[in-house]
């Protein structure tokens, strides 16, 4: 008997003892065996502990071995045990009955010892290869997850910094950017969003502004207002930002790079670069859109100082309709504890 098969649990089910004698004693040296005389307690024995291996008589009071049979294939826990018959029947259609319910083998009575230790042995070996095989498929699918996780948060890792690097150059502190992202995940999660979408969501919206990066310093960091020309050149950030982020076919930069192009844009149609209007400009960009100006309201810049919140708040409820989706508006005021909240987690003010 080889080493790995020692002392694996074989469970017997006859309602003869002279039949269960026998095969005790053809196995009980190489296999831990236990014993159910009749079908029910096979399967109570079978829930309680789960075998290696069943030997099944087929003709049984109350419950027949292929009633049992059935019953265990139809588990889940259970169908993947092996099941050899053991009968006295030798027709062709009652052992083609019992592979058709799923049994791996036949054993007629009465019984040859080598031919019941070979075929026990044949078909534990199978189940073992076959457990082996499972749990290492079960250990790689664990590692293929593992490495996943581990890339999708060094790449929303690297789109976080590479949003930082864009405020950076307009005065702006990372807290910024993980109130922004933030905000907009308790936003889009109040709109319905969630799992995948809701977690794109939070990671893209750090790069609203990258394209800020291809804008001047003597018009990004001007602290007086901008004249018409300089406006003009500020506007193209959300081009940039859109053509920065083009091209891959990775779902967050897709997404970054839908933010970056629709976040100025305005449910009435006046926004920028595209004069998007209503619901023709995509969700993610009207959640962004309303999070960052209350985000810029509420933050002091070098050209004004913060709004309190409660003015902040009043400002986003006049633009409900003319700069902001109105539904949006009205799911801001339903979270805004939980707005409020981020603002003080994460503020710089």
């Amino acid at each position: 008997m080889i080493d790995d098969q020692l002392k694996r649990n074989i469970l017997i089910v006859d309602d003869t003892r002279e039949n269960i004698a026998i095969l005790l004693n053809v196995l009980k040296n190489d296999y831990r065996i236990s014993v159910a005389t009749d079908g029910f307690k096979a399967i109570k024995h079978v829930e309680a502990s789960l075998p290696d291996l069943i030997l099944l008589d087929v003709m049984m009071p109350g419950m027949s071995g292929y009633e049992v049979c059935t019953r265990l294939k139809e588990d889940d826990r259970t169908k993947e045990i092996p099941v050899i018959f053991i009968t006295a029947m030798t027709e062709i259609e009652n052992k083609t009955q019992g592979f058709d319910l799923g049994a791996v083998d036949y054993i007629t009575k009465p019984f040859e010892a080598v031919e019941v230790r070979a075929r026990v042995r044949t078909h534990l070996s199978n189940k073992l290869m076959k457990d082996a095989l499972a749990n290492q498929n079960s250990i790689l699918e664990e590692k293929v997850r593992e490495r996943t996780m581990e890339l999708r948060e060094t790449q929303m890792e690297i789109v976080y910094r590479l949003g930082r690097a864009a405020e950076y150059r307009d005065n702006e502190t990372g807290l910024h950017i993980k109130r922004i992202c933030r905000y907009c995940a308790a936003l889009g999660r109040a709109c319905g969003l969630e799992g995948r979408e809701l977690e794109l969501l939070h990671s893209a919206a750090s790069m609203h502004d990258i394209g800020k990066i291809g804008i001047p310093d003597r018009i990004l960091l001007k602290p007086g207002k901008l004249n018409s020309e300089e406006w003009d050149i500020m506007k193209t950030h959300a081009s940039i930002g859109a053509e920065i982020l083009s091209g891959h076919h990775s779902e967050l930069l897709q997404m970054a790079g839908i933010i970056a192009l629709t976040h100025h844009e305005r449910w009435d149609g006046a926004g920028y670069p595209r004069g998007l209007k209503g619901e023709d400009i995509p969700l993610v960009g009207r959640v962004t859109s309303l999070c960052d100006v209350f985000d810029a309201l509420t933050s002091e810049r070098p050209y004004k100082k913060a709004w309190p919140v409660e003015h902040a708040v009043a400002e986003i409820v006049r633009g409900g309709g003319s700069h902001f989706d109105p539904r949006l508006v009205r799911l801001f005021n339903r979270i805004l504890p939980e707005i409020i909240s981020i603002d003080e987690q994460f503020s710089d003010k």
